[in-house]
């Protein structure tokens, strides 16, 4: 198994959960349940499904693992942009989030 926390992939989709939960923060209440919770579900899933393949015994297992990490971050992306076009972020916030 390999030190989850040695590894740059997982260390950046840590990130990128944090800055989530601050900008969707500020999203309006009657989307708590909407893309809110999407967006936040799809963001824990980025470092969650990494850390779970990490952990597996193969290689195979942990591909496996990453594949689904990487749907996760396209739903992030969409997520996202979508966000900053219902004006519940800014355009530096979105820019922030997909560097």
């Amino acid at each position: 198994m390999q030190n989850l926390k040695n590894l740059l992939v997982w260390q950046k989709a840590h990130l990128l959960v944090k800055e989530v939960y601050v900008v969707s923060n500020d999203f309006p209440k009657e989307e708590l349940y909407g893309i809110t919770s999407q967006l936040r579900r799809a963001a824990v899933s980025i470092p969650t499904n990494i850390a779970e393949g990490s952990g597996r015994g193969s290689d195979a297992d942990f591909k496996r693992f990453l594949q689904i990490a990487f749907g996760s971050t396209s739903e992030v992306e969409y997520l996202i942009f979508l966000s900053k076009e219902l004006q519940f972020i800014s355009e530096l916030q979105a820019t922030s989030i997909e560097k």
